[in-house]
C-alpha cells in the first residue's frame, strides 16, 4: 500500500521528478582537475545561508545510484562516498573500473579523459597531493558524496550530455530485460504496484532519511536469514518492477529531501514524517498539514500555524471542504532511522475530510485556558511533547512517544499512558504546572472519558467537577494563593515548592497539616486585607465543604485531575470576574 500509493504520487507529479534513472543528489566535495588530469584543488560545495548554517548544494539530474547489498564493492558512476572515490583500495577500483568501461563515445569526452588520466596519475603517489588540500581531514570525515569538475565549468562531470545519454540507455535496458544490461540477472514477474509482467528490481534504491545511513532503504531483504519462500531470493521475494521502483524512490525521495516539498514533511525528534494527497485539489490540505503540528519558521510570516488551524476549524464547522478536497485520499508516513534500513513507525490513510475532523478534535481535547502572557493560541505537537521532557528538549523525549501521539491524532485514538505518565513525572520533579502539561493531562483524561460516556475535562475551571483528585488540587492551589497574598515580601519558594509530590499522590500525608499553615496565612491575609481575607476563605469552604476525607493515595488519572484542578484555580485567580481588590 505504501509502495503503491508513492508510485500513484510520483504519476501525479510528472515532471517535476527526475526522469527515470536519474535522481537528485547532495555532492559536498567536488575535486577540481584540469583536462590533464592533474589536481586543482578540493573544495567544498556547502553554502551559508542567512542564519549562518551550512546547506548542502544539490546537483540535479545525476546518474541514479546504486543499490548495494552485501561486502562486494559496487561503485555508483561518478559520484560516490569518499571510501569509493578515494580511501578504500577495493571500493576505489570498482569505481575506476566502471568509469574505464564506459563505452567509448563517452570516455572520449575531455570530462571522463581527464577523470581517468587523474585516477593514473595519482595511483603510483597514493593520492598524497589531495591529501595536502585544506579540507582533505575534514572530507575524510564526510558521509556524504563527491564528485568531479573540470577547472572552468559549471556542470560537474556525472552532468555532461554524454553521460545522460549513456544512463538513459542503461536504465531503458534494465526496464526492458535487454540482455545486454549490465544487470547479471535478469527475472521478470508480475510486478505487485503496477500488474505488470516486467523486469523484477533485484536490489531497491536508498532512500536515506536524517540519521540514518546513506545507504538506508525502505524495501530491501536479508540474504538467507529465513525471509527466502519458495527458492526466491531478496527482492524477488515480493516482486516489484524496475519501474515502478524507480518511480516509488524518485517520490519518496522528493518528499523527504527535496525545497519544493518542504511544506510535505517535518521533523519530530528522530522521525521524519512525509505526508500527501492522493489528487492535485488536496494540495492546500498538504500545505497546510505540517502548520496542524509544527511551529512555522519562515520569519516572514509567523502566524501560518494560527491561520492554518482557523482555516481547519471553519472548513469542519461550516461543511465546506472544496478548498482541501474532500474526496481525496490523503497519507502520512513516518520513517525512523535504523541501523541498516529505514524503519516505517506508522503509515496512515484515509480521506481529508476524516483526517481533518480529527485533527480539529485534537485541537478541541487540548484546549485549556492560558495564562495573559501565553500568547500561543494552539499549542503544537513541539510544545506538547517537550513539555513532557528534561530540559523541554526534544532529544530527551520518551522513545516511540511521538509516533504514539500522532497515530492518536489521526486516529482519534486515547492518548498513550506514555504521554500521561512522562507529563506526571515532570511535573513531580519540577513542582511547575505549565499550560502543556495541563493541557496534555486535560486531553489525556477527556479522550479517556468520552470511551466511557464520562463527563468531559472543562476547559476552564469548573466549580460543579466533584472529582476528589480535582477538588484537592483546586485547594492546594487556593492555599498556595493565599500564602502568597499574605506574605509581605516575594517568597522564595511555596508550599508547592516543598509539598506538590506528596499532596498530589498521599493527600492524607500532608493535607492536615497544610490546613494548619492555612490558618496562620489566613490570620495574616485579615490584618492586610480583610475583604480578600473573606473571598478567599469563602472559596476554600465550598471546595471542602465538597471533599469527604483526604485518600491515602491517587492513582495517575486522579494525579492528572490534581494538577488540572490546581491550574485552572489558578488561572481562575488571574480572570477578571475572580480577581478582587477588597477593602482593608
Amino acid at each position: 500500500m505504501i509502495l503503491q500509493a508513492l508510485y500513484d504520487y510520483a504519476k501525479r507529479k510528472g515532471d517535476e521528478l527526475p526522469e527515470d534513472g536519474f535522481e537528485d543528489v547532495e555532492i559536498k566535495y567536488l575535486i577540481k582537475i584540469r583536462e590533464d588530469g592533474s589536481l586543482v584543488d578540493l573544495i567544498s560545495t556547502e553554502e551559508i545561508n542567512s542564519s549562518g548554517k551550512k546547506q548542502g548544494h544539490k546537483y540535479k539530474k545525476l546518474p541514479m545510484r546504486v543499490a548495494r547489498s552485501g561486502k562486494t564493492p559496487k561503485a555508483s558512476l561518478l559520484l560516490d562516498n569518499v571510501g569509493y572515490v578515494l580511501l578504500d583500495d577495493a571500493k576505489r577500483e570498482s569505481f575506476i573500473s566502471l568509469i574505464e568501461n564506459l563505452p567509448s563515445e563517452v570516455k572520449s569526452t575531455k570530462e571522463i579523459k581527464a577523470v581517468i588520466a587523474f585516477y593514473r596519475q595519482n595511483k603510483a603517489n597514493g593520492f598524497d597531493k589531495i591529501a595536502s588540500t585544506d579540507l582533505w581531514e575534514e572530507c575524510q570525515k564526510t558521509t556524504g558524496y563527491l564528485s568531479f569538475v573540470l577547472m572552468g565549468e559549471d556542470e560537474i562531470v556525472p552532468q555532461i550530455e554524454s553521460v545522460r545519454e549513456y544512463q538513459r540507455k542503461v536504465t531503458a535496458q534494465k526496464s526492458a530485460g535487454d540482455e545486454s544490461s549490465e544487470e547479471n540477472e535478469i527475472i521478470k514477474g508480475i510486478c505487485l504496484i503496477t500488474g505488470e509482467n516486467a523486469v523484477v528490481s533485484r536490489l531497491h534504491a536508498a532512500t536515506p532519511i536524517i540519521g540514518s545511513k546513506s545507504n538506508a532503504k525502505l524495501v530491501g531483504f536479508q540474504k538467507n536469514s529465513g525471509y527466502d519462500s519458495y527458492g526466491k531470493e531478496q527482492s524477488y521475494n515480493a516482486p516489484v518492477s524496475v519501474k515502478a521502483e524507480n518511480a516509488y524512490t524518485k517520490a519518496l525521495n522528493y518528499l523527504i529531501k527535496d525545497e519544493r516539498a518542504k511544506e510535505n514533511r517535518f521533523r519530530l525528534g528522530d522521525d521524519t514524517i512525509v505526508f500527501w494527497a492522493e489528487k492535485q485539489e488536496s494540495e492546500s490540505f498538504e500545505s497546510d498539514f505540517s502548520a496542524f503540528f509544527t511551529a512555522y519558521k519562515e520569519i516572514d510570516d509567523p502566524d501560518r500555524n494560527i491561520r492554518a488551524v482557523k482555516n481547519l476549524f471553519a472548513a469542519v464547522q461550516t461543511g465546506k471542504y472544496d478548498k482541501y478536497g474532500l474526496d481525496s485520499n490523503f497519507y502520512v508516513l513516518c520513517l525512523s532511522p535504523n541501523a541498516a534500513r529505514i524503519s516505517v513507525r506508522f503509515w496512515e490513510t484515509g480521506k481529508v475530510e476524516t483526517f481533518a475532523k480529527r485533527i480539529k478534535q485534537h485541537f478541541d481535547d487540548f484546549e485549556i485556558v492560558r495564562p495573559s502572557f501565553d500568547d500561543k493560541e494552539y499549542l503544537n505537537l513541539y510544545q506538547i511533547l517537550s513539555a513532557t521532557a528534561l530540559e523541554y528538549k526534544m532529544d530527551n523525549v520518551a522513545p516511540n512517544l511521538i509516533g504514539s501521539v500522532m497515530q492518536s491524532i489521526l486516529k482519534e485514538l486515547p492518548y498513550p499512558a506514555t504521554l500521561q505518565q512522562q507529563c506526571i513525572r515532570r511535573i513531580r520533579a519540577e513542582q511547575k504546572v505549565t499550560r502543556e502539561r495541563a493541557a496534555i493531562l486535560k486531553a489525556y483524561i477527556t479522550r479517556l472519558n468520552r470511551q466511557k460516556n464520562i463527563k468531559e475535562v472543562s476547559v476552564a475551571l469548573d466549580r460543579t467537577n466533584e472529582n476528589t483528585g480535582y477538588l484537592l488540587g483546586r485547594l492546594f492551589a487556593a492555599f498556595e494563593k493565599v500564602q502568597q497574598e499574605s506574605s509581605d515580601t516575594e517568597l522564595n519558594s511555596t508550599i508547592t515548592d516543598r509539598f506538590y509530590g506528596a499532596a498530589s499522590t498521599n493527600p492524607v500525608t500532608v493535607f492536615t497539616q497544610l490546613m494548619r499553615l492555612n490558618r496562620n496565612h489566613m490570620s495574616k491575609l485579615k490584618s492586610k486585607n480583610r475583604g480578600l481575607q473573606i473571598n478567599r476563605d469563602k472559596e476554600i469552604g465550598e471546595i471542602m465543604n465538597a471533599i469527604d476525607s483526604f485518600p491515602a493515595h491517587l492513582d495517575l488519572n486522579e494525579q492528572s485531575y490534581f494538577s488540572i484542578g490546581y491550574y485552572h484555580e489558578k488561572q481562575s485567580f488571574f480572570t477578571k470576574n475572580e480577581q478582587t481588590e477588597g477593602v482593608n
